[in-house]
C-alpha cells in the first residue's frame, strides 16, 4: 500500500474484524491487509482456528481479526457462534463484510444479520471482475444507500481496491455508531417483536448487553444459545414466558415455524435489494426460481399495474358475488327480530319510549350496520389471501416504482395498503419512515384510503342503485382513493415539503400457498374488530342519535323539528350542490365523523327502517348520481375520531391534525361537487 505499511512500532488503535461466507475471498483480503504480520492459534475453549494480524497504515497499527467463514450468525455450528459472540461481546470498531459479487443474494444474508446487530460495517464487494465476466452489473452507489453502509468494489487476488477499503474502514470505525437495520418482518411478527422488546427494554441488564430488537428476533428464531444466555439472568421469567407465547401464536396463525418466517422476510429484503441494484443478462447457466418466474410477469414494468388493478377488481367481485345473498338473509333476520321484539314489548305494555329505543334505535341502527358483516369478512378474507401468498408485497413494490416517478417515497405505499383495513394502523405504520417529511406526507394522505368502515356505506348504496355492477363501482371508489392519495402526496411534497426522496428497499418474500387456518385467523382478527365496534362505539352513538331524534318532547320521531333534524337542516345547504342536500344526509355525515359505519346507522335511525326498508327508502330520495357523489364524500371527508386521534399522537401537533381535517373536508366537497354537477351536465342524473 504505502510506505507507512512498513512501520512496525506504532500502538494499535482500531480493531477490524473480517466476516464473510466461505470462498468469498475473505482470506485473501486478510493476507493483503496484514501481510506477514499475522499469527494463527485457536479461539478460547474451542479448536476452531483463529487468525489475527496487524495492519500498519499511515503511522498507526491496527488489529485485524479474521472471523471463521460463515453463512449466517445462527447457532448451528461452532463457527457461527464464534463469529456472533465476537461481534456482540468484543464489539470490534468496524467489520469488513466480504461479499462475493457474483453470488450477492446468498452472501447478503450474513450482511443483513451483521447490520441488525448495529455494528459498524463496510462491505467489500469482492470478485467484482468475475461478476462482470458473468454479465452481472451492480449499482454500488444504490446498494450502499439501501444498506446504509459504504460499499467498496475489490478484487482481492489482484489487490485491487485494498487502499480504498482500508481508508473507508478506518473512517467508519471512527464514526458514530448507526442504528441497527430494521427489516419489516410482517404485521404478526412485528406485533410479537414489539411485546418482547417492551419487556427487554424494562430489564435492568439485558439492554446493555444485547440490542433489544436483535434479542427479540433471536428469541423468535428459537436460537437455543441465546435462549440459554437469557435464562442465566434474573428477572427474565416474563420475557421467556412471552417468547413461548409469541412463538406458539405465530405458529398457530401461519402454520410455519418462526425461524422460517424470519428467514423468508430477510430473503424478501435481499430480493428487493437485488431487484433494484443488479442487472443480470440472461445466460444458459442462470436459472430463475419459481418466484423469479412469477415476478417477471407480476412485477413487469408494463404488466405490473394492470395485474394489480385486475387483482383488486377481482377482490371486490368476489366480495359482492358471495356476500350479497348473505346480506339478504341477515336483513331478513333483523326485520323478523325487530317485529318479534316489538310484539313482545307490546305484550308486556312497555312504553312507546322504550319500544322506540329498542326497536327503532338499537335494532334499527346497530342492525343496519351488522347486516354488512358478510361483505366485511369476505373483504378481509380476500385481502388475507393476497397478503399471505406474498402478492401484496409485490403490489407495494409495483407502486413503489410508480410513486418514485412522482417524487414520493415508495415506502409510503405500505401504510396505504394497511389503510384498506383501517386508517388508524395505517397512520401508526408511518413510524417505519425515518424522514420526518415523508412521515408527515404519508400521515396526511393515509385517510384517503378506503377502510373497511366505509364498506357498509358502499354496500348499501351500490345495492340500491348499482346491483349489476357492485364490484366495479366499489373498485372505482378504492382506486379513486389511491389516485387522490398519490396526487395529494405529490402536491404536499412540492408545495409543503420540497426535498429529495430517500431510498428504500421493498421486501419481496417468496410466494407460498396460504394456509386455511392462517387466512381464517387473519380474517377473524380484522372482522371481529368490526363486530366489537358495532357492539360498543356504534351502539353508544346510536343511542345518542335516537335521543336526538325524540327531543324536544312532543316532536315527531326523527322529524325535521327534532334536534337531529335541526342539526341536519343546518348542515344540509352545504351539501345541496353535491346532490344530497337533505337533512338526513347532513346528519348522517355529521355523526359519521365519530365512526364511518355510523353513516348507515344514522340513516337507519332517522328513516326509521331496517336494512330492507332502508334500501327502498333511499331509492325514493336519491338518484344513482347523487348516491355515487355521496359515497365519494364518505370516502374522502373528515377522518373518523379514532384516526384524528392517531394523527395527533403521531404528529404531536394540533396544527397538522387540523390541516388533515380541513383539507379532506374541502377535497371531499370539491370531488362530490364535480362528480354530481359534471354528471348532470352530461345528462347522467
Amino acid at each position: 500500500m504505502e510506505t507507512a505499511l512498513k512501520l512496525e512500532t506504532e500502538i494499535e488503535k482500531i480493531v477490524i474484524a473480517l466476516a464473510g461466507n466461505p470462498n468469498s475471498g475473505k482470506t485473501s483480503i486478510f493476507n493483503n491487509l496484514t501481510g506477514a504480520r499475522q499469527h494463527v492459534g485457536n479461539w478460547a475453549g474451542v479448536t476452531v482456528e483463529k487468525k489475527e494480524g496487524r495492519l500498519v497504515y499511515r503511522g498507526k497499527a491496527h488489529s485485524v481479526i479474521d472471523l471463521p467463514g460463515t453463512y449466517s450468525l445462527g447457532a448451528y455450528s461452532e463457527d457461527e457462534v464464534i463469529a456472533r459472540d465476537f461481534v456482540l461481546n468484543e464489539k470490534p470498531d468496524v467489520i469488513i463484510n466480504v461479499v462475493d459479487a457474483s453470488n450477492i443474494e446468498r452472501n447478503l444474508y450474513l450482511t443483513i444479520q451483521l447490520l441488525e446487530t448495529g455494528a459498524n460495517v463496510v462491505v467489500a464487494l469482492n470478485m467484482i471482475d468475475e461478476a462482470r465476466t458473468g454479465n452481472i452489473t451492480i449499482d454500488m452507489a444504490k446498494l450502499s444507500k439501501f444498506l446504509g453502509v459504504p460499499v467498496i468494489p475489490t478484487v482481492a487476488t489482484k489487490k485491487e481496491g485494498m487502499k480504498e477499503l482500508v481508508e473507508q474502514s478506518i473512517q467508519t470505525a471512527k464514526a458514530d455508531k448507526k442504528s441497527p437495520l430494521k427489516i419489516n418482518y410482517g404485521q404478526e411478527v412485528e406485533e410479537e417483536l414489539g411485546r418482547l422488546e417492551s419487556i427487554i427494554g424494562s430489564h435492568a441488564k439485558l439492554p446493555m448487553i444485547f440490542p433489544a430488537r436483535w434479542l427479540a428476533v433471536k428469541l423468535l428464531e428459537e436460537d437455543e444459545s441465546i435462549h440459554n444466555q437469557v435464562k442465566k439472568y434474573t428477572g427474565t421469567k416474563d420475557l421467556l414466558a412471552q417468547y413461548e407465547k409469541s412463538v406458539k401464536h405465530l405458529q398457530n396463525v401461519t402454520g410455519e415455524d418462526t425461524e422460517s418466517l424470519i428467514a423468508d422476510r430477510r430473503y424478501g429484503f435481499i430480493g428487493g435489494v437485488a431487484k433494484q441494484v443488479i442487472t443480470r443478462r440472461a445466460t444458459a447457466e442462470y436459472k430463475l426460481s419459481m418466484s423469479d418466474k412469477i415476478d417477471k410477469v407480476v412485477t413487469n414494468r408494463l404488466l405490473g399495474i394492470p395485474i394489480f388493478l385486475l387483482a383488486m377488481w377481482g377482490l371486490f367481485q368476489f366480495t359482492f358475488t358471495i356476500g350479497d345473498p348473505m346480506i339478504g338473509w341477515i336483513g331478513f333476520f333483523f326485520a323478523w327480530f325487530g317485529g318479534v321484539v316489538s310484539g313482545g314489548l307490546a305484550a308486556v305494555n312497555a312504553s312507546e319510549l322504550v319500544t322506540s329505543l329498542i326497536v327503532d334505535g338499537i335494532i334499527g341502527g346497530v342492525g343496519s350496520v351488522l347486516v354488512f358483516i358478510p361483505n366485511i369478512f369476505l373483504l378481509f378474507l380476500a385481502i388475507s389471501v393476497l397478503e399471505d401468498s406474498g402478492y401484496m408485497a409485490r403490489a407495494a413494490y409495483i407502486m413503489d416504482r410508480f410513486m418514485h416517478t412522482l417524487g414520493l417515497h415508495g415506502k409510503s405505499f405500505i401504510p396505504l395498503l394497511i389503510g384498506f383495513g383501517c386508517n388508524v394502523p395505517a397512520v401508526m405504520a408511518t413510524r417505519t419512515l425515518e424522514n420526518k417529511r415523508d412521515r408527515l406526507i404519508t400521515i396526511l394522505i393515509s385517510p384517503l384510503m378506503s377502510c373497511g368502515a366505509r364498506m357498509p356505506v358502499y354496500v348499501l348504496f351500490v345495492g340500491a342503485f348499482f346491483s349489476t355492477k357492485q364490484g366495479l363501482v366499489v373498485f372505482s371508489l378504492y382506486m379513486l382513493g389511491i389516485i387522490l392519495a398519490v396526487i395529494m402526496g405529490k402536491f404536499f411534497k412540492t408545495i409543503l415539503f420540497p426535498g429529495e426522496t430517500a431510498p428504500f428497499v421493498m421486501e419481496l418474500p417468496p410466494y407460498r400457498i396460504p394456509t386455511l387456518k392462517g387466512t381464517l385467523v387473519h380474517m377473524w382478527e380484522r372482522g371481529s374488530a368490526f363486530i366489537k365496534k358495532a357492539g360498543t362505539i356504534i351502539f353508544a352513538i346510536v343511542v345518542i342519535i335516537w335521543a336526538l331524534s325524540i327531543l324536544p318532547w312532543g316532536v315527531e320521531y326523527a322529524g325535521q323539528e327534532s334536534l337531529i333534524g335541526r342539526l341536519g337542516s343546518f348542515i344540509a345547504p352545504i351539501f345541496a350542490p353535491c346532490g344530497f342536500g337533505t337533512w338526513e344526509a347532513g346528519a348522517a355525515l355529521f355523526f359519521g365523523i365519530l365512526a364511518k359505519e355510523v353513516v348507515v346507522a344514522t340513516l337507519g335511525v332517522v328513516y326509521g327502517v331496517g336494512e330492507e326498508g332502508l334500501v327502498t327508502t333511499i331509492q325514493q330520495f336519491w338518484t344513482p348520481l347523487s348516491a355515487y357523489a355521496f359515497m365519494v364524500m364518505t370516502l374522502i371527508y373528515v377522518p373518523c375520531a379514532a384516526v384524528i386521534g392517531a394523527i395527533k399522537r403521531e404528529t404531536n401537533s394540533w396544527k397538522w391534525t387540523a390541516f388533515a381535517v380541513g383539507y379532506t373536508m374541502i377535497l371531499s366537497w370539491l370531488m362530490a361537487f364535480i362528480i354530481y354537477q359534471g354528471g348532470r351536465f352530461l345528462g347522467l342524473g
